[in-house]
């Protein structure tokens, strides 16, 4: 299956590379959309044969690169401002677009890792039927996992902002990091803090109203699965639940993996979207987003929260 690519504009004019899994000429009114929110500064092809799996288990399917990244990026970053924000406005573009086209079809969405959280900054999600997670946070500093926090505080708080600086923007692909980044992302990034709508406002990111992002994600009532493994050192128990209890209007369901548990040496924050996992993990996904159904594999253990936040 060869997807379709599309050029989506968000709400400001920018052009956004994306591409569809379906089949034109045999369109089910009632086969499910699943839209893939990737992670900072990942290209979405990395998701093409999770894509392809969900669209060989009946889902038609939407990646696409937020503004800057893959097919996203037109030029030089250098001096682009785009932040989390800008690429929160992408993913409702790309949602409004999946509504527009594929009317009365339910939405699902897959985010992973700030994908997850952009999911709430984007208005369209309000009519999304579910969401599955993975690693799904806003990267503050203190909920970084303990064995790992020094060397991220180091990478992440420290020389990301530095070279931002000296470079107008992250030339993370110069390390081996992930993709160059804009600038706007990485000052969020490297700025944020507990409550991430007094950090975006704070530091005046464009669009950045505390009281109506919070909003958005109340205005969240789709069903939310969490995944969260136990060597991820971004998408720790605290993390993942710090972004969950913003969803007050949605029931949250939290999972976590423990990779020894599985039998895998490692899974960490990027890996579950690896096809060697297709057969042991990916399942989980299509379970929640096809049934609502929870699997709980050895050693996991579940968490399910609804309503306000806590303390």
């Amino acid at each position: 299956m060869h997807p379709q690519t599309l050029a989506i504009h968000a709400a400001d004019g920018y052009r956004l590379h994306a591409r569809w899994w379906h089949r034109p000429d045999h369109a089910d009114p009632a086969r499910p959309v699943a839209v893939i929110a990737p992670a900072t500064s990942v290209q979405s092809k990395y998701y093409a044969r999770f894509a392809a799996y969900l669209f060989d288990h009946g889902y038609d399917v939407v990646t696409f690169d937020y503004r800057g990244i893959g097919g996203s990026r037109y030029g030089s970053l250098r001096g682009f401002e785009a932040g989390w924000l800008d690429w929160g406005s992408d993913l409702d573009a790309v949602l409004a677009h999946v509504v527009s086209a594929c009317p009365g079809r339910p939405v699902d969405v897959v985010g992973h890792s700030i994908g997850g959280f952009l999911v709430g900054v984007a208005p369209t999600a309000a009519r999304v039927r579910r969401i599955f997670t993975v690693g799904a946070q806003y990267a503050y500093w203190r909920d970084y996992a303990h064995w790992a926090r020094r060397g991220m505080l180091w990478r992440w708080h420290a020389l990301m902002p530095l070279l931002v600086a000296l470079c107008g923007y992250l030339p993370a692909k110069r390390f081996g990091w992930m993709e160059d980044t804009p600038k706007g992302v990485a000052r969020n990034w490297s700025r944020m803090g507990p409550l991430f709508e007094r950090s975006l406002t704070r530091h005046r990111s464009p669009g950045a109203d505390a009281a109506r992002l919070v909003h958005r994600f109340a205005a969240v009532t789709a069903p939310i699965l969490a995944l969260g493994l136990d060597d991820d050192p971004f998408g720790t128990p605290a993390a993942i639940d710090r972004l969950l209890a913003y969803f007050t209007g949605a029931e949250r369901h939290h999972l976590r993996l423990d990779a020894a548990a599985l039998g895998f040496d490692a899974i960490g924050h990027f890996a579950f979207f690896n096809d060697r996992f297709r057969d042991a993990l990916w399942p989980l996904a299509l379970d929640w987003l096809r049934d609502q159904k929870i699997t709980t594999p050895p050693g996991a253990t579940l968490t399910t929260r609804t309503g306000a936040r806590g303390p």
